[in-house]
């Protein structure tokens, strides 16, 4: 594979600094010479989680998501605290948003939510062997519901689920199960 020509920094300013992201502002130089600006988000990087209650059935939350101004049914998720393991912030949000901890997790992918502007990686991950184990939720409005695994594929049909992360991990859980059944 062919690696694309780089761009070359010219300059660079941290425009904010947030609680979950930053901001900066980069002046690079193209290839052709030309000069250009890109805003860059940077964001320490997040888990999400498919919690299997049983062979088929998963748990999603239901919760209002101010940037679109929705409320969504999701995978679990969360961003890494500072220096945190995955396994540990995949066991902090399972623990948070559906009061359940996994006997153990399998790796399905890991992927650039939108790479032109953000930094962000997303680990995601199969949750099984699930035991009650609830921690102080920092979401205060957050619905937990049981879905059969056909009907949140369906629901990702019907444009109900909506949001990369858990439709990426859904169908890469039916696709693992599949495999794994001989099917």
């Amino acid at each position: 594979m062919m690696s694309a020509p780089r761009e070359r920094q010219l300059s660079t300013e941290r425009v904010y600094e947030g609680r979950v992201v930053s901001l900066r502002v980069e002046r690079v130089q193209l290839p052709s010479g030309r000069v250009t600006v890109r805003e860059i988000v940077e964001h320490r990087g997040a888990v999400a989680m498919v919690p299997l209650l049983s062979p088929d059935t998963l748990l999603l939350v239901r919760q209002y998501r101010r940037a679109v101004d929705q409320e969504l049914l999701e995978i679990p998720a969360g961003t890494l605290e500072p220096g945190e393991e995955v396994e540990a912030c995949l066991q902090r949000e399972l623990a948070e948003e559906i009061g359940h901890r996994a006997g153990r997790f399998s790796h399905l992918v890991n992927f650039l939510p939108s790479p032109g502007f953000l930094t962000e990686v997303l680990y995601v991950y199969l949750a099984e062997a699930l035991a009650p184990h609830r921690l102080e939720a920092e979401e205060e409005d957050l619905r937990v519901e049981q879905v059969p695994l056909a009907r949140a594929r369906a629901l990702i049909d019907e444009g109900v689920i909506r949001d990369a992360k858990s439709i990426i991990g859904i169908l890469l859980t039916m696709e693992r199960l599949a495999r794994r059944s001989g099917a």
